[in-house]
């Protein structure tokens, strides 16, 4: 079971690591300290009840399902495309850090866009509920539900320690010539991640 669960550990991590629109925003918030701990706990456990769907089998459900990975796509086109004008227009006038000074949007505002980055992205259901569910298939059992909890963990672990490990840069971005380039590089990301989206979908039809 140790060995399963390693395993689910070392695919999870790869999958969630990878840089994207979800680890952006959580890398954003932790520099500025906002909401940080009810962020990286909904990208987190969003993820668990992901994985364990696709460990349950959701994931060939959703694999023969494209009119459902389409309607995804198009939201997190809209969304990606919008988030990334937000990001070059800070860009445009980056802000310095400020120690003690509340920054960044309201909670019901994070949370939703959380949400949004999270649910609005088809590739976090390519990767854990179709991924990570169809290669639990190797693993049975007992096996099978600690490969689901290595992936869990791994999601846990990336989460908090990106979100937290954030503020150790807050020195660096006491410039706002950092924030600029910081803020350039999400919009890019967004921008691209979009794109990319709009192009798989235009040449899946």
């Amino acid at each position: 079971m140790f060995s399963a669960a390693l395993a689910g550990f070392a695919l999870g991590g790869s999958l969630i690591v990878a840089i994207g629109a979800q680890n952006a925003f959580i890398l954003r918030q932790g520099l500025i300290r906002s909401h940080v701990f009810i962020l990286c706990l909904i990208c987190a456990t969003s993820d668990a009840v992901l994985i364990a769907a696709g460990v349950g089998g959701l994931g060939t459900l959703v694999s023969r399902s494209p009119m459902l990975i389409a309607v995804v796509t198009i939201g997190g086109v809209a969304f990606l495309g919008t988030y990334a004008v937000m990001a070059f227009r800070r860009a445009w006038r980056p802000s310095a850090l400020v120690a003690g000074t509340p920054q960044g949007m309201p909670l019901r505002a994070a949370v939703m866009a959380c949400l949004a980055f999270t649910f609005l992205n088809p590739h976090v259901y390519l990767d854990t509920v179709v991924l990570l569910g169809s290669l639990s298939a190797a693993h049975h059992g007992a096996a099978r539900l600690a490969y689901g909890a290595g992936a869990v963990a791994a999601s846990f672990t990336w989460f908090f320690a990106l979100g937290y490990g954030a503020r150790f840069l807050a020195p660096l971005f006491a410039r706002p010539s950092a924030w600029r380039v910081l803020d350039l590089l999400i919009g890019l990301v967004m921008a691209l991640l979009a794109t990319g989206l709009l192009v798989s979908f235009l040449a899946g039809r």
